[in-house]
Protein backbone atom coordinates (compact mmCIF):
# COMPACT_ATOMS: atom_id res chain seq x y z
CA UNK A 1 0.00 0.00 0.00
CA UNK A 2 2.72 2.57 1.31
CA UNK A 3 5.12 2.10 -2.07
CA UNK A 4 3.75 4.03 -4.54
CA UNK A 5 2.76 6.61 -2.14
CA UNK A 6 6.30 7.09 -0.94
CA UNK A 7 7.66 7.51 -4.00
CA UNK A 8 5.60 11.07 -4.71
CA UNK A 9 6.98 13.88 -3.92
CA UNK A 10 5.77 15.54 -0.90
CA UNK A 11 6.10 19.38 -0.19
CA UNK A 12 6.85 20.09 3.71
CA UNK A 13 4.55 22.91 4.31
CA UNK A 14 1.82 20.92 3.15
CA UNK A 15 -0.11 19.72 6.38
CA UNK A 16 -2.99 17.09 5.79
CA UNK A 17 -5.74 16.44 8.65
CA UNK A 18 -6.98 12.74 8.63
CA UNK A 19 -9.94 11.07 11.10
CA UNK A 20 -12.85 8.92 11.07
CA UNK A 21 -16.41 10.90 11.44
CA UNK A 22 -15.80 13.14 14.71
CA UNK A 23 -12.34 13.00 15.39
CA UNK A 24 -12.39 17.19 15.67
CA UNK A 25 -10.41 17.94 12.90
CA UNK A 26 -12.27 21.34 12.85
CA UNK A 27 -10.64 22.39 15.83
CA UNK A 28 -7.81 20.82 15.07
CA UNK A 29 -7.58 23.22 11.50
CA UNK A 30 -8.28 26.51 13.41
CA UNK A 31 -5.85 25.48 15.88
CA UNK A 32 -3.33 24.93 13.79
CA UNK A 33 -3.92 28.14 11.09
CA UNK A 34 -3.52 30.02 14.37
CA UNK A 35 -0.42 28.91 15.14
CA UNK A 36 1.42 29.38 11.81
CA UNK A 37 0.05 32.85 11.56
CA UNK A 38 1.08 33.79 14.87
CA UNK A 39 4.50 33.21 13.81
CA UNK A 40 3.93 34.97 10.60
CA UNK A 41 3.01 32.37 7.99
CA UNK A 42 0.87 32.73 5.16
CA UNK A 43 -1.85 29.81 5.53
CA UNK A 44 -4.38 28.24 3.27
CA UNK A 45 -7.29 26.41 4.79
CA UNK A 46 -8.60 24.03 2.60
CA UNK A 47 -10.91 20.65 2.78
CA UNK A 48 -11.52 17.53 0.65
CA UNK A 49 -13.47 17.19 -1.36
CA UNK A 50 -13.95 21.10 -2.28
CA UNK A 51 -11.23 23.79 -2.33
CA UNK A 52 -11.97 25.16 -5.61
CA UNK A 53 -15.66 25.85 -7.04
CA UNK A 54 -15.52 22.77 -9.19
CA UNK A 55 -14.37 20.61 -6.64
CA UNK A 56 -17.49 22.07 -4.10
CA UNK A 57 -19.96 21.29 -7.15
CA UNK A 58 -18.62 17.46 -6.81
CA UNK A 59 -18.67 17.77 -3.02
CA UNK A 60 -22.08 18.70 -3.32
CA UNK A 61 -22.84 15.63 -5.74
CA UNK A 62 -20.50 13.09 -3.61
CA UNK A 63 -22.07 13.52 0.02
CA UNK A 64 -25.87 15.32 0.06
CA UNK A 65 -28.11 12.00 0.23
CA UNK A 66 -31.06 13.63 -1.66
CA UNK A 67 -28.77 13.27 -5.04
CA UNK A 68 -28.55 10.16 -6.73
CA UNK A 69 -26.20 8.04 -4.69
CA UNK A 70 -22.93 7.31 -6.67
CA UNK A 71 -21.35 3.83 -7.35
CA UNK A 72 -18.05 3.12 -5.79
CA UNK A 73 -16.96 3.18 -8.52
CA UNK A 74 -18.26 6.36 -9.95
CA UNK A 75 -17.10 7.98 -6.17
CA UNK A 76 -14.01 7.18 -5.98
CA UNK A 77 -13.21 8.88 -9.61
CA UNK A 78 -15.34 11.80 -8.79
CA UNK A 79 -13.28 12.11 -5.63
CA UNK A 80 -10.59 12.45 -7.69
CA UNK A 81 -11.45 14.78 -9.88
CA UNK A 82 -12.26 17.10 -7.36
CA UNK A 83 -8.74 16.28 -5.92
CA UNK A 84 -6.73 16.98 -9.21
CA UNK A 85 -8.85 20.50 -9.71
CA UNK A 86 -8.09 20.86 -5.90
CA UNK A 87 -4.17 20.86 -6.56
CA UNK A 88 -3.88 22.41 -9.69
CA UNK A 89 -5.85 25.54 -8.82
CA UNK A 90 -5.67 25.93 -4.91
CA UNK A 91 -2.59 23.73 -3.16
CA UNK A 92 0.04 23.95 -5.64
CA UNK A 93 -0.45 27.61 -6.19
CA UNK A 94 -0.21 28.45 -2.25
CA UNK A 95 2.83 26.31 -2.16
CA UNK A 96 4.78 28.12 -5.05
CA UNK A 97 4.21 31.43 -3.61
CA UNK A 98 5.64 30.01 -0.36
CA UNK A 99 2.47 29.56 2.08
CA UNK A 100 1.62 27.02 4.33
CA UNK A 101 -1.54 24.75 3.29
CA UNK A 102 -3.59 22.94 5.98
CA UNK A 103 -5.88 20.54 4.26
CA UNK A 104 -8.86 18.62 5.78
CA UNK A 105 -8.24 15.20 3.92
CA UNK A 106 -6.63 14.36 1.35
CA UNK A 107 -5.42 11.16 -0.49
CA UNK A 108 -5.11 9.09 2.55
CA UNK A 109 -9.26 9.34 2.91
CA UNK A 110 -9.74 7.80 -0.59
CA UNK A 111 -7.46 4.96 0.88
CA UNK A 112 -9.30 4.76 4.12
CA UNK A 113 -12.95 5.24 2.48
CA UNK A 114 -13.12 3.98 -1.00
CA UNK A 115 -10.43 1.29 -0.56
CA UNK A 116 -11.05 -0.02 3.14
CA UNK A 117 -14.80 1.39 3.60
CA UNK A 118 -15.85 0.15 0.21
CA UNK A 119 -12.92 -2.62 -0.55
CA UNK A 120 -12.10 -1.37 -3.81
CA UNK A 121 -8.50 -2.00 -5.15
CA UNK A 122 -5.92 -0.73 -3.57
CA UNK A 123 -3.48 -0.60 -6.65
CA UNK A 124 -6.25 1.89 -8.39
CA UNK A 125 -6.67 3.65 -5.66
CA UNK A 126 -2.58 4.07 -5.72
CA UNK A 127 -2.07 4.31 -9.92
CA UNK A 128 -4.97 7.23 -9.32
CA UNK A 129 -2.72 8.94 -6.67
CA UNK A 130 0.21 8.97 -9.23
CA UNK A 131 -1.88 10.37 -12.02
CA UNK A 132 -4.28 13.33 -11.07
CA UNK A 133 -2.57 13.99 -7.86
CA UNK A 134 1.46 13.57 -7.62
CA UNK A 135 1.49 15.12 -4.63
CA UNK A 136 1.49 14.19 -0.90
CA UNK A 137 1.58 16.23 1.98
CA UNK A 138 4.84 16.17 4.14
CA UNK A 139 2.77 15.82 7.84
CA UNK A 140 -0.16 14.13 8.39
CA UNK A 141 -1.81 14.53 11.46
CA UNK A 142 -4.34 11.14 11.92
CA UNK A 143 -6.62 12.28 14.61
CA UNK A 144 -7.54 8.49 15.71
CA UNK A 145 -10.59 7.92 17.81
CA UNK A 146 -12.55 5.24 18.62
CA UNK A 147 -15.67 4.65 16.22
CA UNK A 148 -18.41 4.67 19.16
CA UNK A 149 -17.41 7.53 20.32
CA UNK A 150 -16.48 9.55 17.44
CA UNK A 151 -20.26 8.66 16.21
CA UNK A 152 -21.37 9.50 19.35
CA UNK A 153 -19.71 13.15 18.74
CA UNK A 154 -21.89 13.44 15.30
CA UNK A 155 -24.97 12.86 16.67
CA UNK A 156 -24.42 15.55 19.22
CA UNK A 157 -23.70 18.24 16.89
CA UNK A 158 -27.39 17.48 16.23
CA UNK A 159 -27.07 17.96 12.25
CA UNK A 160 -28.06 16.03 9.53
CA UNK A 161 -25.68 13.40 8.38
CA UNK A 162 -24.45 13.40 4.91
CA UNK A 163 -24.42 10.46 2.74
CA UNK A 164 -21.11 9.27 4.27
CA UNK A 165 -21.88 9.81 7.23
CA UNK A 166 -24.77 7.88 7.44
CA UNK A 167 -23.01 4.22 6.99
CA UNK A 168 -22.55 1.39 9.14
CA UNK A 169 -20.24 0.98 11.83
CA UNK A 170 -18.47 -1.69 10.20
CA UNK A 171 -17.38 0.68 7.46
CA UNK A 172 -16.37 2.92 10.06
CA UNK A 173 -14.57 0.43 11.48
CA UNK A 174 -12.78 -1.12 8.48
CA UNK A 175 -11.60 3.20 7.83
CA UNK A 176 -10.19 3.49 10.85
CA UNK A 177 -8.01 0.39 10.88
CA UNK A 178 -7.08 1.14 7.56
CA UNK A 179 -5.78 5.02 8.42
CA UNK A 180 -3.64 3.12 11.16
CA UNK A 181 -2.02 0.28 8.79
CA UNK A 182 -0.90 3.82 6.66
CA UNK A 183 0.10 5.54 9.05
CA UNK A 184 2.25 2.51 10.95
CA UNK A 185 3.63 2.36 7.55
CA UNK A 186 4.99 5.49 6.75
CA UNK A 187 5.82 6.75 10.52
CA UNK A 188 8.15 9.33 8.62
CA UNK A 189 4.87 11.31 7.30
CA UNK A 190 2.14 10.64 9.97
CA UNK A 191 1.72 11.59 13.36
CA UNK A 192 -1.05 9.66 15.30
CA UNK A 193 -3.01 11.78 17.93
CA UNK A 194 -5.03 10.10 20.29
CA UNK A 195 -8.24 11.92 19.63
CA UNK A 196 -10.58 10.40 22.43
CA UNK A 197 -9.17 13.36 24.72
CA UNK A 198 -10.77 16.53 25.71
CA UNK A 199 -10.86 18.60 21.87
CA UNK A 200 -8.65 21.48 23.74
CA UNK A 201 -5.78 18.98 24.41
CA UNK A 202 -6.15 17.33 21.21
CA UNK A 203 -5.45 21.21 19.20
CA UNK A 204 -2.62 21.32 22.07
CA UNK A 205 -1.14 18.40 20.84
CA UNK A 206 -1.67 18.46 17.17
CA UNK A 207 -0.49 22.32 17.28
CA UNK A 208 3.22 20.91 19.22
CA UNK A 209 3.36 17.90 16.20
CA UNK A 210 3.72 20.73 13.71
CA UNK A 211 5.78 23.32 15.66
CA UNK A 212 7.94 20.39 15.61
CA UNK A 213 7.96 20.01 12.13
CA UNK A 214 8.05 23.34 11.05
CA UNK A 215 10.97 23.90 13.14
CA UNK A 216 13.03 21.57 10.98
CA UNK A 217 11.22 22.08 7.34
Amino acid sequence: MSGTTNALPSHPRFVSLEGGEGAGKTTVLDALRAALREGGDEVVSTREPGGTPLAEMIRGLLLDPSHEPPSADAELLLMFAARAQHVRETILPALERGAWVLCDRFTDSSYAYQGGGRGLDVAWIAELERRVVGLQPGLTLLLDVDVARGRERVRGRDLAPDRIESERDEFFERVRATYRARAAAQPQRFRVIDASRPAAEVAAEAVRQLQAWRAGA
